[in-house]
């Protein structure tokens, strides 16, 4: 796939999930300025109160997680990282374990843990539990994400990106996310994981 694509799938998957909280608050400041009721206004309020703290959390992690993150050679707090998958999921029926100490692991890594975090999340569409426990050595950074319910499932053209085995003829704004995982764990010889059964989905590097 050539860079000029790869960077547009991947623009088109971070304005995928701006869209829908930025046109929430567009749609609350709509009524608020036609609506006279006063609980109405209140409710607009909310919906646009809550839509732009959600819209800046799916920023935030996203900025780091597709994006450049910092200079050649930059690290990460790995607890910085947690608040952003924390903010991320705030507000949906995902339940995080997030179970880490503060340590700087090098940006690629954190952006691997970072994505890898977020296929875990989209393992569970119903929700569920997503325990992530992170090794608390920065020399030898690894992961472990375990997302569980009884409606966890790994989709087939997600698992073949995240290995490198799905056609890039085939690869769209969806399954974009599945491929940058895979890229940035060839990329670290990370030994990137994924299995799956009934009601667990496991991802693990490192």
């Amino acid at each position: 796939m050539e860079d000029i694509e790869f960077a547009a799938f991947l623009v088109s998957r971070v304005c995928h999930d701006l869209v829908g909280p930025l046109g929430a608050v567009v749609n609350g400041l709509e009524v608020m300025e036609d609506e006279r009721d006063a609980a109405m206004r209140a409710d607009a309020l909310k919906i646009v109160s809550s839509s732009a703290l959600q819209a800046l959390a799916r920023l935030q992690f996203l900025r780091i997680a597709f994006g450049a993150a910092g200079s050649a050679g930059a690290e990460l707090d790995v607890g910085e990282v947690g608040r952003l998958v924390a903010g991320l999921l705030e507000g949906g029926k995902v339940q995080l374990q997030w179970q880490a100490q503060h340590v700087n692991w090098p940006k690629n890594w954190a952006k691997l843990l970072m994505n890898a975090t977020l296929l875990g999340a989209d393992c569970l569409p119903r929700g569920g539990a997503l325990n992530v426990e992170v090794s608390a050595d920065p020399a030898m950074p690894s992961f472990k994400i375990v997302a569980t319910s009884p409606h966890a499932r790994l989709l087939e053209e997600v698992a073949n990106a995240v290995r490198g085995e799905a056609s890039e003829d085939h690869l769209d704004a969806r399954g974009i996310q599945p491929y940058l995982t895979h890229k940035l764990a060839r990329d670290l010889n990370a030994g990137l994981t994924l299995t799956a059964r009934e009601g667990v989905v496991e991802i693990a590097a490192g």
